[in-house]
């Protein structure tokens, strides 16, 4: 594709508006393009509306793994151009998804379509995978995982947004709520109720008790991180609340893990249950998603580094990131030695209003991404 074509990709996923949603559009637009380079690809229904997408060039091992998102967040925010309209300003190019992460998307199609017109073979194949709900709860990767699109997979790459560095491992993420159970009352006749709401604050003292000891940090990755972040409870000033609910999310590295935190969670509850039959909860678990090991010295790293430098002249650093992604659920069953990483364009601007990618490392990554699909640096 040349320089005009490229955009016109770009410009076409990001005019989508697959916000948290919706992807079945971005599936079906992209096997069109696939089907029109004589390439097939298979759809795969998450649920209505919802779909991934599977496309594989090649045959053989290794096996090496493309893969992206196609949901955006809500634009939100103020806009000095419209979201949803890829624009042109200052050798950047504006919109949202841009940079997370419809420019690797297309940086990742571009790449197999050009590998595929080269009359020359390549070693392996190269399977990409378009995912649904990566924003909301991983749910296509996850689905993708079950139905065993990974189990012969040699290599892993994931596009989401980093830049001229490499993500080798990242963090785990933990969504829970917790609902307490009382007695709507009046609040002149309190004893006639079950204060729901005093119930969970006193749950809330506990916890953060607790929490408060915990100081496990990972070398790569940084602190474990834990935050109480939605508190509700009571319909009026004058009435004691008969129901209250809290939402907490806890970013979680091997050091001290999900199922630590849950524990901390079930022995407060248990504990204030025990004291006092006034005491009623329910915990629900809305995302668990592991932590995510790696290497930065795995061959598949390395070669992300040569290849990097060799297409921008810059040198690729590495980091463990304090995020999730799709990884989370495509490793579920692999070793900690399982060629992996994050590497795709994008910047700081994601998820704000005015995203955008710098329209030479959208370019710059095709070429990355059409170099490591030739050659990876994994050995069968």
């Amino acid at each position: 594709m040349n320089s005009k074509e490229r955009i016109k990709l770009l410009s076409d996923l990001v005019a989508i508006q697959s916000v948290n949603n919706h992807e079945a559009e971005v599936a079906e637009y992209l096997k069109m393009v696939f089907r029109r380079h004589q390439i097939p690809a298979q759809i795969i229904n998450y649920q209505p509306g919802r779909a991934n997408l599977v496309v594989e060039i090649g045959h053989g091992h290794p096996i090496t793994v493309f893969s992206g998102h196609a949901d955006v967040v809500d634009p939100g925010g103020d806009w000095s151009t419209p979201p949803f309209v890829l624009t042109e300003k200052n050798r950047k190019l504006y919109g949202r998804g841009a940079c997370d992460m419809k420019s690797a998307l297309a940086a990742m199609v571009i790449a197999m379509l050009d590998l595929h017109e080269q009359a020359d073979p390549f070693p392996g194949t190269v399977r990409f995978l378009l995912t649904v709900g990566e924003e909301v709860g991983e749910y296509g990767a996850e689905q993708l995982t079950n139905e065993g699109y990974m189990k012969d997979v040699d290599a892993l790459i994931i596009g989401e947004p980093t830049g001229y560095e490499i993500c080798y491992a990242h963090k785990g993420s933990l969504d829970v709520q917790i609902t307490a159970m009382g007695t709507i009352a009046h609040s002149s006749m309190p004893q006639l109720g079950n204060n729901a709401l005093q119930n969970l604050l006193d749950l809330i003292e506990v916890i953060n008790h607790q929490i408060q000891t915990v100081s496990a940090t990972d070398p790569a990755m940084g602190d474990f991180l834990f935050n109480f972040t939605v508190l509700n409870g009571g319909t009026q000033v004058n009435s004691i609340p008969g129901t209250a609910g809290v939402s907490l999310n806890a970013r979680t590295i091997d050091e001290f893990d999900n199922a630590a935190v849950l524990n901390i969670l079930r022995t407060a509850i248990a504990q204030l249950e025990q004291q006092d039959s006034k005491y009623n909860f329910d915990l629900n678990v809305l995302m668990d998603l592991p932590p995510v090991d790696g290497h930065a010295e795995n061959q598949l790293v390395q070669r992300g580094q040569e290849v990097g430098q060799a297409v921008t002249g810059q040198t690729i650093t590495t980091f463990g990131g304090t995020y999730t992604t799709d990884a989370a659920k495509f490793l579920v069953n692999k070793s900690q030695d399982f060629p992996f990483m994050i590497f795709g364009p994008g910047n700081q601007s994601l998820h704000s209003s005015n995203e955008y990618i710098e329209k030479s490392m959208y370019f710059n990554f095709v070429d990355i991404y059409k170099k490591l699909m030739i050659n990876n640096g994994i050995t069968h």
